[in-house]
């Protein structure tokens, strides 16, 4: 399992498109892929349970995987939440 914690710098948050755009890249690997934020953890594949995190701009998050491509998938997702646009 690899895990990695990042702060979210995209303007408007992991809302609307950003999701979209998070979940899809999630979606392209093989690994078991999870979103933290405070007490709650969803399946970073889920479009309705990133969601549902209400994620802002400035919020510590984390992002573990688990599977032949971890240390990729968690890379990847962690640089998607430091950029303004997807």
């Amino acid at each position: 399992m690899y895990k990695q914690q990042t702060i979210v710098k995209c303007d408007a948050g992991l809302y609307n498109e950003q999701v979209t755009y998070f979940v899809q890249k999630a979606n392209e690997f093989r690994s078991n892929i999870w979103l933290e934020c405070g007490s709650k953890k969803m399946n970073a594949k889920s479009l309705l349970g990133i969601m549902s995190m209400c994620i802002g701009t400035g919020t510590e998050v984390s992002i573990s995987a688990d599977g032949s491509d971890e240390t990729e998938a968690v890379t990847a997702l962690c640089e998607m939440l430091q950029r303004d646009l997807f």
